[in-house]
This record gives structure tokens, C-alpha cells and sequence, in this order.
């Protein structure tokens, strides 16, 4: 899951491909140009296998509202019903356009680029790259993984951190603060399949997950600390693992824990 930079030493790295910002322009028909038009054609041409899994199965005839997202104030539009599928837009919508004829939510702290994943899983069921099965080595892949296309989008640059952070990370925090259940199983998935990610990327999201969840998360809280334990012998080497170490914090006291854990069990297993 690493990769190395060109002025990063080998030892903080385990090859040669490296992630970066997003910069496909494939499929990015929800961002930055979600009109009303495009909503109403995209919901009119909704596929039935889509439909199976989207959350959104049914007609779409509620009203459209209009979403400001980000610092740039970037306009996206949605089907109010569609939202509503979200515990946190349900209760925006209802306290907000109670007495009030203006579909309008302003989200100033959101990037428009999960946002757009984020509508994008809504309606469709997944977000780009797509899981895509292959039949031939019963397994599942991500979408363009093998022409880079889908290892292109596996970062996304975050205002918080000033950097690059992995996208999954950040879609499934969103989906915990939207109460999306269903896409932080899919987000989790799909970070388990990424790969080429560098050491200082994978510290900054994990640092980013653990402002971003709450203490009781055991899912993407402890893919980190797997993550880190099971590349131990990289990121030992690894400058940027002792600055972070050397700032601290929560994430640091857990991977002590489920280091010592994970010691435990293996002289349970050793023969005595």
C-alpha cells in the first residue's frame, strides 16, 4: 500500500508507483456542474442494476435542492428524497425548509470532491472507481486499477492537512458524520484494495481518521493500526513515523496497544 516519492529513500517505500492528487476526468458528472436538468436526466436514466444497490431505489419526483459545498462555494443539486436517505440531510432538510420555500444548504467545510462521491453513491450505489468482480481470479478490483487510472484517484488534496489524504479515508468519515452505514463498509473495502500509497500519506489520513471518528470506531481506526503493525519494518525506518511519533497523540497510545497485543499473541502461539 506504499509507494516512494522522487526524493523519498527506499526504505520508505515498498515500490515504485506512486499516488498522488486526483487528476482523472473520468466520471466526474456529479462535480462542480450537477444542474437541475442533469439531476432529472440522470435519475430518468438510472439502470436497474444500479437501482439494486443504490439506496435511492424508486422514482425520483421530490424537490431539488440546491448544495453550496466548499470554500469555493461549488453548486451541486439533488433530489430531496435522495438526500433524506442520509439521518443528517433529513434533519437539515426538515428544520430548514419547514417554513422556509429556498432549497438551499450551504456546507462551507466540505470538499466538493467527496461531496461528489458522496452523491454519487446515492444514486448509483458506489462512487468511482467502482468495485468491479473478476470472474477469472474470483476476486474484486478497483475500476481502472490496471491502466493507473483508479490508483490516480486513490488521494485527494484536503484543506484540514494542507496534503494529499487517501480518498476512502475521507469518504467514510463523511460517512459518519451523514450517518451512511452502508458506505463505510464500502469505503473500508475499497481502501483494503489500494495500493502504491506513501508512508506520509498513509500517517496524515490515519491522523486525519482519528480526528474525523469517534473513540468507538473499531473499523477504520484499526485498519490503520493493522496497517502499520504488518509494515512495521518500513515504517520504522521511516523520518516522517518518528515526527509523527514525536507530536503524539491518540493514534500513538492505540498502535502501543495493539503492538503489545499483537506480541502477546505470538508467544501464545510460540511452542514454550
Amino acid at each position: 500500500m506504499f509507494s516512494s516519492g522522487r526524493n523519498r529513500t527506499q526504505a520508505e517505500s515498498f515500490s515504485k508507483h506512486r499516488a498522488g492528487k486526483s487528476t482523472s476526468k473520468k466520471n466526474r458528472s456529479f462535480r462542480d456542474s450537477m444542474t437541475t436538468k442533469k439531476v432529472e436526466k440522470m435519475a430518468q436514466q438510472a439502470s436497474p442494476a444500479s437501482a439494486q444497490t443504490s439506496p435511492t431505489v424508486g422514482g425520483l419526483t421530490s424537490a431539488i435542492i440546491t448544495l453550496c459545498i466548499g470554500r469555493e462555494q461549488r453548486l451541486f443539486a439533488a433530489h430531496e428524497d435522495v438526500l433524506c436517505h442520509s439521518p443528517f440531510f433529513q434533519s437539515l432538510c426538515r428544520d430548514q425548509f419547514f417554513q422556509s420555500t429556498a432549497k438551499r444548504i450551504d456546507l462551507p467545510d466540505e470538499e466538493p470532491e467527496i461531496f461528489s462521491s458522496l452523491l454519487e453513491y446515492l444514486y448509483k450505489g458506489d462512487y468511482y472507481p467502482r468495485l468491479e468482480f473478476d470472474k477469472r481470479r474470483n476476486s474484486w478490483n478497483l475500476e481502472d486499477a490496471a491502466n493507473g487510472r483508479g490508483t490516480a484517484e486513490s488521494t485527494v488534496y484536503h484543506a484540514s492537512v494542507n496534503g494529499p489524504i487517501l480518498k476512502d479515508t475521507v469518504i467514510y468519515c463523511a460517512a459518519e458524520k451523514y450517518g451512511l452505514e452502508e458506505l463505510k463498509r464500502l469505503a473500508l473495502r475499497k481502501q483494503g484494495l489500494q495500493s502504491g500509497i506513501q508512508c506520509s500519506t498513509i500517517l496524515t489520513s490515519a491522523r486525519y481518521a482519528y480526528a474525523n471518528t469517534p473513540d468507538n470506531d473499531a473499523k477504520l481506526r484499526s485498519h490503520y493500526l493493522a496497517l502499520i503493525i504488518r509494515s512495521r519494518s518500513t515504517f520504522k525506518r521511516s523520518g516522517t513515523m518518528q515526527n509523527e511519533m514525536e507530536n503524539g497523540g491518540k493514534l500513538f497510545f492505540d498502535l502501543f496497544v495493539a503492538m503489545v497485543n499483537h506480541m502477546d499473541d505470538l508467544a501464545a502461539k510460540s511452542p514454550r
